[in-house]
């Protein structure tokens, strides 16, 4: 026997004893912000977990207008299961109405694998401000034209969106200045670059309890239990809810068993007591559920969101 017919032999022998699960290459879940950020921190968790239970996984930031750079990725992505998309409103919905075209089509290029996530968005702001809540930001606003900046992890996500059609029914305007990401944006406004930021409570959390940022307002109809001082839009006055959501999403010619496989580990990690209470502590409100209860979920959330951009007439924006 020649050396090289021995030495395949051994190959072969030892990646038959390893397994298919050896074999298998890594998941990788592209993030379409910032590290650090509170989409970024809560994935990281939940990749942590995965890779505990035996599904091997690691995560990829790939910040970018809007979430387009990482989606455009995992849309031209080998369909087999290891690229995965933590998908949004802005991804899967908002992107169709803020930019002029799109290198992915949301509908057609995704197939759903699972929520995981959500969150309602709030607005926060430095505590050397002279408002301390929504109403009276109104107030300075109107009394003040052009003097509030306002940040957001990006021009097509529901943290720049929700404050947006707030302002348009509360008469009054911020400057926008979008961010490629949550994180950037929070480092900008304790750098006193801008004034508030639109955003969620994971990445601002540690500094509201500083003290150096302060919750303006919620926008949902209760109170978080992280910031119980923090008032919502509504008891101000303003009746306003926006929720985030975070899914998972693959290319649309993943097979099913690929997708069943990735949904079953995300749910069991998803319904574990312990991981729900570090989720939690971030600002985080776990929550799966299957393939087509999250393709109605999405259906149902381009169906409120897309007709409100269109009303607004925003300008078309070059990715």
């Amino acid at each position: 026997m020649s050396y090289r017919k021995f030495f395949s032999g051994v190959l072969f022998g030892l990646a038959a004893a390893l397994g298919p699960a050896h074999a298998q290459q890594p998941i990788r879940i592209v993030v379409p912000f910032a590290a650090g950020g509170g989409t970024d921190q809560y994935v990281r968790i939940l990749a942590a977990e995965l890779n505990k239970r035996g599904t091997q996984v690691i995560v990829d930031n790939r910040p970018g207008a809007s979430g387009i750079v990482a989606a455009d990725y995992v849309a031209r992505a080998r369909p087999d299961g290891n690229t995965v998309l933590v998908s949004s409103l802005g991804t899967l919905a908002n992107n169709t109405i803020l930019y002029d075209k799109l290198p992915y089509d949301p509908k057609k290029d995704f197939a759903p694998v699972s929520q995981i996530a959500y969150q309602p968005a709030i607005i926060v702001g430095r505590s050397d401000l002279p408002y301390k809540n929504i109403r009276e930001m109104v107030a300075y606003a109107k009394a003040n034209p052009g003097k509030i900046n306002r940040g957001s992890p990006g021009a097509a996500i529901l943290t720049n969106l929700a404050p947006l059609s707030f302002e348009k029914s509360a008469g009054f305007s911020t400057t926008h200045i979008p961010f490629n990401g949550d994180a950037p944006a929070i480092q900008a406004l304790l750098g006193n670059e801008i004034d508030i930021h639109g955003t969620s409570i994971t990445g601002s959390l540690p500094h509201v309890r500083s003290g150096k940022l302060r919750v303006l307002g919620v926008m949902d109809s209760k109170r978080m239990p992280q910031v119980p001082d923090a008032p919502t839009f509504k008891e101000q006055g303003y009746d306003i809810e926006a929720v985030l959501w975070y899914s998972l999403s693959v290319p649309s010619a993943t097979p099913k068993e690929a997708i069943q496989r990735l949904n079953r580990a995300v749910n069991q990690v998803i319904a574990d007591p312990e991981f729900v209470e570090r989720a939690r502590a971030i600002g985080m409100e776990p929550r799966g559920g299957t393939p087509e209860e999250l393709a109605t979920f999405v259906d149902t959330e381009f169906n409120r969101w897309v007709p409100l951009l269109q009303s607004l007439n925003l300008p078309k924006q070059a990715h």
